[in-house]
């Protein structure tokens, strides 16, 4: 692996375009554009505040910058810098800004969900959207671009809108029977629209293009329900992480529950592999040690090196009880995701902060665990392989491949603490995001397939 320097940033903003050319992120009110093989200075924009959130167009040739304080978005153009456009929606404030698939309109949510305005960069026109439900995720594109699904909320009661992407004409409009609407999500077929309902209730809807019905999940009652729901990237799967610790896996054919994986406290089954993260601090001869040491000495001297053992069954689960009478109990699977090629789902049990469990979708059954010597913070897979990164808040990342694993030092002078990351498209590197500052970290071609 190589690294490349440190750079500054602010509010973790640093995103790849969709082409894999450039990087994009965010300095306060600059937003600095990189060569992403060199990582030379392309183009640097000045915003009228400090950027809240920044999202490329699908075609990489416009970046919007979203002020939400100020309630105004900007877009820049890399092929014309001295082009400029900026949204001010006024009064009505901003929450919330996105993209849509074409990359020549933009949906903008005004505070307290009032409506969405769209606006068109070629035409200059502009459309409202009325009654835009304030849930977790609202608004959900085909993979194809061609359709939007809306949640909306009128009358204390739910709906789904449905529209054309084109001409933003209506496409369907429909109730659903959820209570409390918490998220839509298409298949990536485009062909079936998952609905969710609050954790106060368990139910999933599964609505075909036209409106329809198609099936209806409900695993229990009386208690906390979903936490996160995946897709698998070929439409056969719909995973649902549950307060219940349980992570259940409905059939595209009859919607029907095929597999439910538990997180054991302790792992009992001597054929399953637990990587476990383990800390040695590297052994120094005090004889040959100088007064006062070199840096590079001291640095070895007080830091520590980690790796992977694989524990010997049963292996205890570092398990955090949860705070039951607060809201948002840490409990729950909170965290799921599919690989690339489809055989592989990994997941993390909220109440077991450390450990992330990666199933075999071929055989439906527990394939691997590591566990980790701090709270996972987040994992994502390689676009291109089944290879999963992790990242835990400290100051290296770590790679799962069926291969085994390695956990790596990010060699940065000074506290770097890996706390998010970001796959580049071609899964030949990653961005390493800490508070304030992101590296590159390139994989070489034989590590890849040692890995």
């Amino acid at each position: 692996m190589n690294f490349s320097e440190v750079f500054k940033l602010s509010s973790q903003l640093c995103k790849f375009s969709p082409d894999g050319k450039c990087l994009a992120s965010a300095m306060q009110y600059r937003l600095v554009i990189r060569n992403v093989n060199t990582l030379q200075i392309l183009q640097l924009f000045t915003c009228l505040d400090q950027i809240q959130h920044i999202e490329w167009s699908s075609d990489s040739l416009f970046i919007l910058c979203a002020m939400y304080k100020r309630g105004t978005v900007q877009v820049w153009s890399l092929e014309q810098p001295d082009w400029h456009c900026k949204i001010d929606e006024g009064s009505a404030g901003l929450v919330a800004s996105c993209w849509s698939p074409d990359g020549r309109h933009i949906l903008n949510t005004t505070e307290f969900h009032l409506r969405i305005t769209v606006w068109s960069l070629c035409t200059k026109s502009v459309s409202y959207i009325k009654y835009p439900k304030a849930c977790q995720q609202g608004i959900a594109f085909t993979k194809d671009g061609r359709y939007m699904a809306l949640a909306e909320r009128r009358d204390c009661k739910d709906y789904i809108t449905l529209f054309v992407c084109s001409d933003w004409q209506l496409l369907r409009h429909f109730d659903t029977e959820t209570q409390d609407m918490a998220g839509i999500e298409w298949a990536p077929n485009g062909c079936v629209l998952a609905v969710w309902d609050s954790c106060l209730e368990y139910k999933v809807l599964l609505y075909s293009l036209d409106g329809r019905l198609l099936s209806m999940y409900c695993a229990y009652e009386w208690s906390l329900g979903i936490k996160s729901v995946a897709w698998s990237p070929s439409s056969q799967f719909l995973c649902i992480g549950s307060y219940d610790e349980k992570v259940r896996i409905l059939n595209h054919v009859t919607w029907k529950k095929i597999a439910e994986f538990e997180h054991p406290v302790n792992v009992a089954n001597p054929k399953i592999v637990v990587y476990k993260e383990v800390e040695k601090s590297p052994a120094v001869e005090m004889e040959k040690l100088a007064f006062p040491p070199t840096k590079k000495v001291a640095s070895s001297f007080f830091g520590t090196k980690s790796k992977y053992e694989i524990a010997q069954a049963p292996v205890p689960m570092h398990h955090v009880k949860p705070a039951v009478d607060r809201a948002n109990p840490r409990i729950g699977v909170g965290m799921v995701a599919f690989s690339s090629d489809n055989c592989f789902l990994a997941t993390r049990n909220d109440n077991i902060p450390n450990a992330v469990w990666i199933w075999d979708v071929q055989k439906m059954k527990l394939f691997v665990v590591l566990e980790q010597l701090s709270p996972v913070q987040l994992f994502q897979w390689d676009p291109r392989h089944p290879r999963l990164a992790i990242c835990s808040g400290s100051s290296r990342t770590y790679l799962w491949s069926p291969a085994g694993c390695v956990s790596v030092q990010v060699p940065m002078e000074g506290d770097f603490q890996v706390t998010s990351l970001c796959w580049h498209s071609s899964g030949d590197s990653l961005a390493l995001l800490s508070k304030d500052n992101f590296c590159m970290c390139y994989l070489e071609r034989e590590e890849e397939e040692v890995s």
